[in-house]
């Protein structure tokens, strides 16, 4: 009678959960450096080779380095955020923009863009520039997936002065209108 084959015990990488052979092809090679050298550096010899120079080259630097610190530490650079795909996420220009928008002739819809960046609540502001203008106002999609508030009627050049008192911490001149398909200053 032939024996029962045993289980294999595979190892798995402590960082990024893939077998030690596939985790160049990870999401995060550079993480997974350290923890291959120090569990699996039969797999990698290069590795090994690599971290071995590079911990020469900071001692060497530590050693010719003559200066004397007072105590402050360096800036570090600031770490920028990255999308799948290794893209750069774009930090979003701190402006409010107020489109009039019309339909059906005579109706308009005045819509307003980037309250949130300010640390606005879309639903409050909402509620209370329906309140002050006694029209409709709701907080919908826009065509950019990102949400915005509608407000029915043409209040644009009344709402720059209603943002600015009830909300201080926005500026007048980050709140701009669109006219023609320009961007203008509020201001």
């Amino acid at each position: 009678m032939a024996e029962k084959p045993q289980p294999l015990h595979v190892v798995y990488c402590g960082v990024c959960g893939l077998p030690p052979e596939y985790c160049e092809f990870g999401p995060d090679f550079e993480k997974c450096k350290p923890w291959l050298i120090q569990n699996a550096p039969d797999l990698y010899p290069d590795l090994l080779k690599e971290a071995e120079a590079k911990e020469a080259d900071k001692i060497s630097g530590q050693l010719q380095s003559t200066s004397i610190s007072d105590g402050s530490s360096a800036s570090k650079p600031e770490e920028v955020k990255r999308l799948p795909g290794g893209k750069v996420k774009k930090k979003e220009k701190q402006e409010i923009i107020i489109e009039k928008v019309t339909r059906n002739k005579r109706k308009c819809i005045t819509t307003v863009k980037g309250l949130e960046l300010f640390g606005v609540k879309l639903s409050d502001a909402s509620k209370k520039l329906g309140k002050k203008f006694a029209t409709g106002a709701s907080v919908v999609k826009g065509p950019t997936e990102k949400e915005q508030i509608d407000v029915q009627g043409d209040i644009a050049y009344d709402i720059v002065d209603f943002i600015t008192e009830t909300w201080p911490d926005v500026p007048e001149a980050a709140i701009y209108f669109i006219e023609d398909g320009k961007k203008v200053p509020a201001v």
